[in-house]
């Protein structure tokens, strides 16, 4: 057989190559592809995500059947009685005397959440503070409240002051928070706390309280009719907390929380007391911000 031309040979080499070539590539998208997707524990994300609103849902569901009551000051059981910070319910046990059904829930609530803050850390206060944080912060935007372990956030049918829907706005352009309780009934139509924030790292956002503000339909028990009281209470600044420090000899807790889970349809986050909120993403924010 005569020799094969090196022309030809060379030819023939690279022909065979890129058939090799295209052969891996057609094995390779699906391991590929496994790889990009992140994971929460050993769960991949929107499983995880579905698993923690399913948990919730089923906690909603015991919580209304409960006889929980939560009301204002420590009395109420809405502030602890040593720091004065937002009672944990888990923690307290407040769930647990309410119902054993209804612990179990939010325990379980609290197991999802943990296997969701296992995924992979962002850049989650990415430009927060700058003009790009409108577009390239998912921080920024209405959030309405899901599930919380806090006191002070959680509104039941059985306390005085009644059922509320609780939402919280986050201006990451101007570094502010707005806390938002809107009552179902009562003398109060609404609540309103601002807080200015820093971002300490990619997942700690700093608060510091300035005011409150309370919408009236009632004042001193006489109806205000259509219209309405705005009350603001400025909340004591840092010259006054200062000469309260020097008296006490005890520093305040600065407040905060950690991001623990955020995309653009879900926040995770923890206090600097332990407290846990879920959040979801809002189309439009409560009116009076």
């Amino acid at each position: 057989m005569p020799a094969m031309p090196r022309r030809v040979l060379r030819a023939s080499l690279l022909v065979l190559f890129l058939q090799q070539a295209a052969f891996l590539a057609c094995r390779q998208p699906s391991r590929l592809s496994r790889r990009s997707v992140r994971k929460a524990g050993d769960l991949e994300i929107p499983v995880a995500k579905a698993e923690l609103l399913k948990a919730i849902d089923a906690f909603k569901q015991e919580l209304n059947r409960s006889d929980l009551s939560i009301d204002f000051g420590v009395k109420g059981g809405e502030l602890d009685k040593k720091d004065r910070a937002p009672t944990n319910l888990v923690a307290s046990g407040a769930f647990r005397r309410a119902s054993e059904a209804l612990a179990e829930r939010a325990e379980e609530v609290l197991k999802k959440v943990e296997l969701l803050s296992g995924a992979p850390q962002q850049e989650f206060l990415k430009e927060f503070g700058t003009e790009r944080a409108a577009t390239d912060c998912l921080l920024h935007g209405p959030w309405r409240l899901l599930f919380t372990t806090a006191a002070d956030a959680t509104f039941t049918r059985n306390s005085t002051r009644g059922t509320a829907k609780v939402s919280n706005v986050v201006d990451a352009v101007a570094g502010t928070v707005t806390n938002c309780v809107d009552f179902d009934s009562g003398a109060a139509e609404c609540l309103r706390v601002r807080l200015t924030a820093e971002a300490e790292s990619m997942s700690r956002l700093s608060l510091m309280f300035r005011y409150v503000k309370i919408r009236l339909t009632k004042f001193f028990g006489i109806s205000l009719g259509s219209r309405r009281l705005t009350l603001t209470l400025p909340v004591p600044g840092p010259f006054l907390t200062r000469i309260i420090t020097f008296f006490t000899r005890k520093e305040p807790p600065k407040p905060y929380f950690d991001i623990l889970y955020l995309d653009d349809e879900l926040r995770v986050h923890k206090t600097g007391q332990g407290n846990v909120f879920v959040q979801e993403k809002m189309s439009t924010p409560p009116p009076y911000v």
